[in-house]
């Protein structure tokens, strides 16, 4: 584990000699730069050097980096100090949770350990700061829990984005369903509701942001389907769209900037499991 730093100085002779400075231990070197070349390992690397280098690799400052660069927020945060947990621990057992969470072992493991706290606004905290948790799953828990759906939208920010560009964060963080179900509406009706909040001035209302979204994925699979031989054309779209929007109004300028968006960059609702 150990790291050489080389120092090289220009001798004073017209033919440059290098004096080469050694260090093969960085418990030599001060704290604070220490604890910041070791800022650049990876947990499994920090616990091999902590063999080495035991306090500073299990320094707290190190470990509560790494957890909160994987796992922005846990209510165990919180508490760590007073209850003399250290990041390191938690690290662990953060790491471990994710791991039962992602074999479909739900937030059994989080919340017996203390972890998060079992309230809604500390789960929907959890979720929204990490990517480490497997999207199918998200999903599988949010079809039973609304509350923690509906706060989940409500802590995405999706204003001044252009509706399709919003379609498609809005399914990165929550995982579209494969087909066509109540899960989806309900998805769709809190996304709907949530981008009219952040962007009042378009001038569309919830319902149609509802249809417009709806109306959005079919083109989605129609355009980029290999089964669908006769393509939606950008007139058909147009027209479809407007005849479906009842209590509103929707510019051609407007479909046509949605038509092409699809067009140019693909599908708004991905599942991740037909992608995989």
């Amino acid at each position: 584990m150990g790291q050489m730093f080389d120092r090289q100085v220009a001798g004073p002779t017209l033919h440059t000699q290098k004096q080469v400075t050694k260090i093969s231990d960085i418990s030599q070197l001060p704290p604070e730069l220490a604890l910041q070349i070791l800022k650049n390992l990876n947990a499994t690397d920090l616990c091999l050097a902590s063999c080495v280098w035991q306090t500073l690799a299990n320094d707290e400052i190190l470990w509560l980096g790494l957890c909160k660069s994987n796992w922005g927020y846990a209510s165990v945060y919180k508490r760590a100090r007073d209850e003399g947990i250290s990041f390191r621990r938690i690290y662990l057992q953060l790491d471990e949770g994710t791991l039962r969470f992602n074999a479909g072992q739900g937030l059994q493991y989080f919340l017996e350990n203390r972890l998060i706290d079992d309230v809604c606004e500390e789960i929907c905290q959890f979720f929204h700061n990490t990517r480490k948790l497997r999207s199918v799953e998200k999903r599988k828990l949010l079809q039973t829990r609304r509350d923690i759906l509906e706060r989940l939208v409500e802590l995405q920010s999706y204003e001044n984005q252009f509706l399709p560009n919003a379609l498609r964060q809005f399914f990165a963080k929550l995982d579209a369903p494969e087909d066509r179900n109540e899960y989806l509406s309900i998805l769709i009706e809190n996304f709907s509701k949530r981008f009219h909040e952040c962007n009042k001035d378009l001038g569309l209302s919830t319902e149609t942001i509802y249809v417009l979204c709806f109306s959005l994925i079919l083109l989605s699979i129609d355009l980029t389907s290999p089964h669908v031989k006769n393509k939606m054309s950008k007139r058909e779209f147009i027209r479809n769209t407007r005849r479906a929007i009842i209590n509103g109004t929707l510019s051609d300028e407007l479909a046509g900037h949605l038509y092409d968006n699809i067009y140019l960059i693909g599908h708004v609702a991905r599942s991740t499991t037909a992608a995989n």
